[in-house]
């Protein structure tokens, strides 16, 4: 009877985790993770084509010729003069992607016309303006296009009559990253092509063996990362430095390649750095020459067909041992990842991350079924003390029969410490997030070291900020030295640390640091669905506060602590200060070091 309930609950939690697992993936609910996984697994990156060119307007083109608005026009007109110049040695196509929507000086617009009439192999820019609508399908579905085009920006009219064009709106993922290309778009009952599949057109036409596709849109995948095509700035170009051969039967681009001209954008290629416009349409074109598009399926064929794989596996895994069980669901996800690859080779991208999480999913749940539960009930005050409870008085817990009853808010004597990094916000303003991320690493461990080390109970971590407190949750026999020697060696160890990060970063840590004792309230504060094991009370606010007046490298004390240590410590009058949510002004001392005992003067 008991088996039969298990397999009866079994089985309705394998329908709900099925049927969510369904949902997640027709959904894309983990878009963004699903993607990041996928950029990694199936980029292609490799050699950027010699074939593509890229004619970049950079900073030094900005420098050399001024304002753009003011030399576009007559230096894009020089450009194409120039590479149209030596016949034999000419492009295949030159596609300049800037917008010459409207008409400017009427004498370089004139040149402008002329230049890419007499090359005849010239793509021109245009833009697509959508906005949302709402329309109904074949079926009588009302929908929201997204993509409804309203308008396009097109060449004014006399560049328009001697030259190809097409849209170079940027495709836009969900998450910020660009993978897809639209080829083309509907405008009022007409086709609308995108830049690079007119500049294929013309270039079909020049190779016969290359083919322009025909599909609405396309993902592709990524060959060069930001500047690894071949690019050279405008100015060199016009300036006679680069000969006309090197753009010999070649797609020549021509874009901007300056950080100024907003035209930059996050990419599948590398994540932390932008990629220019003309170097995206280089990647297309590329992708599209090699056939290194791709499709996504159907969802809810790539759904069911997947939860099917996968549920039968988790019932093959649920009758083995938990060793082999886990190598069996492993392999599955590695298979997966593989089939992934060798699809992507064939043109179509199936997701990743959901089935890894399905897998995992199956992974987490035998080892709870068999193992985890048991363990989890036996060790679970254990457990839960490990992450802030020096190690050696974790061992000691479970010869201590009566720690459970002592959980619970109780008044109790403690010593608190408050350390944190002076000047954190404009230092981590001035570094790279992960060179912040290395900082506080190398902080942390040190406070945790230090208060461990004491017999202290690390608390918590608030932002840069660590929390500690001593005889609590055991009782600590001289608990106040123990608070004083770990603020001590924490200004210690961070005379060194801070050297260390100077040499590493450029940049120097120092800390504040505010000790105090009496009376709190210590045990599981919360409630039923989240507490932690902490104290509370005036004792804990003053030791915070005294490390907010805490100068960098000082230890700063309450007149109660310094009562307690004064025989042992060495300590000076700070003076009174007024601290926050206090009525009075509080004498304060500062902590410089230990009195030697008699036993060190004897030695």
């Amino acid at each position: 009877m008991k088996k039969a309930k298990e397999r009866i609950i079994k089985s309705i939690l394998l329908v709900i985790i099925v049927s969510l697992y369904v949902f997640l993936v027709v959904k894309e609910a983990f878009y963004s993770v699903d993607h990041f996984l996928t950029d990694g697994l199936y980029s292609n990156l490799g050699t950027a084509s010699r074939k593509i060119i890229l004619v970049s307007v950079e900073d030094s083109t900005l420098k050399e010729y001024g304002s753009f608005t003011a030399f576009s026009r007559e230096k894009t007109a020089e450009l194409i003069d120039f590479l149209s110049s030596d016949a034999e040695n000419a492009p295949a196509v030159i596609g300049v992607d800037i917008m010459f929507d409207t008409k400017g000086d009427a004498e370089d617009d004139t040149h402008l016309v002329e230049a890419v009439r007499k090359a005849g192999n010239v793509v021109m820019a245009s833009s697509n303006v959508y906005r949302a609508t709402v329309k109904v399908d074949e079926n009588g579905t009302r929908y929201v296009d997204n993509n409804n085009i309203v308008a396009v920006n097109e060449p004014f009219d006399e560049l328009k009559e001697v030259s190809s064009y097409g849209f170079t709106n940027a495709n836009i993922s969900k998450d910020g990253v660009i993978r897809t290309v639209r080829l083309y778009d509907d405008f009022d009952g007409q086709t609308v092509y995108s830049f690079d599949w007119a500049i294929m057109q013309k270039y079909a036409a020049f190779e016969a063996d290359v083919k322009a596709g025909e599909e609405y849109s396309k993902g592709f995948y990524y060959t060069g990362r930001p500047g690894e095509y071949q690019h050279y700035a405008l100015e060199r170009v016009l300036n006679g430095e680069i000969p006309t051969t090197q753009f010999k039967d070649a797609i020549v681009l021509v874009g901007a390649y300056a950080s100024g001209m907003g035209d930059a954008y996050v990419t599948a290629a590398d994540r932390s750095v932008a990629m220019y416009g003309v170097e995206i349409h280089a990647n297309i074109l590329q992708a599209m020459l090699e056939d290194r598009t791709y499709e996504m399926p159907n969802l809810w064929i790539y759904a069911l067909i997947s939860v099917l794989v996968g549920l039968l596996i988790f019932l093959v895994c649920d009758e083995m041992h938990l060793i082999p069980a886990t190598i069996a669901q492993l392999a599955s996800a590695g298979l997966h990842i593989a089939m992934g690859v060798m699809l992507s080779h064939k043109g179509l991208t199936i997701p990743q991350f959901y089935y890894l999480l399905m897998a995992a999913v199956a992974v987490i749940y035998l080892v709870a079924e068999k193992y985890f539960v048991e363990s989890y009930k036996k060790k679970k005050v254990l457990d839960s003390f490990k992450k802030y409870v020096a190690p050696q008085v974790v061992d000691g817990l479970s010869q201590n029969e009566d720690f459970e009853t002592k959980l619970g808010g109780q008044k109790k004597d403690i010593a608190v410490l408050f350390v944190d990094i002076r000047g954190f916000t404009p230092l981590s303003e001035s570094l790279e997030p992960e060179q912040v991320v290395g900082i506080l690493d190398e902080y942390l461990a040190l406070t945790t070291k230090c208060i461990f080390k004491n017999n202290g109970t690390l608390d918590k971590f608030i932002g840069d900020a660590t929390m500690a407190m001593f005889n609590a949750p055991f009782d600590l026999e001289d608990y106040e030295m123990w608070a004083i020697k770990t603020a001590l060696d924490i200004r210690a160890g961070g005379e060194s640390l801070s050297e260390v990060l100077y040499e590493r970063y450029g940049k120097k840590v120092h800390f504040g640091i505010g000790v105090n004792c009496g009376d709190a309230v210590v045990g599981n504060i919360g409630c039923d669905i989240r507490m932690d094991y902490t104290a509370i009370g005036d004792t804990v606010n003053t030791a915070a506060r005294l490390e907010s007046k805490a100068q960098p490298d000082e230890i700063l004390i309450s007149p109660k602590l310094y009562e307690r240590v004064k025989e042992r410590v060495i300590a000076e009058q700070v003076g009174e200060m007024a601290l926050k949510g206090k009525a009075e002004a509080m004498l304060v001392y500062r902590v410089t070091g230990l009195k030697e005992e008699e036993g060190d003067k004897d030695e």
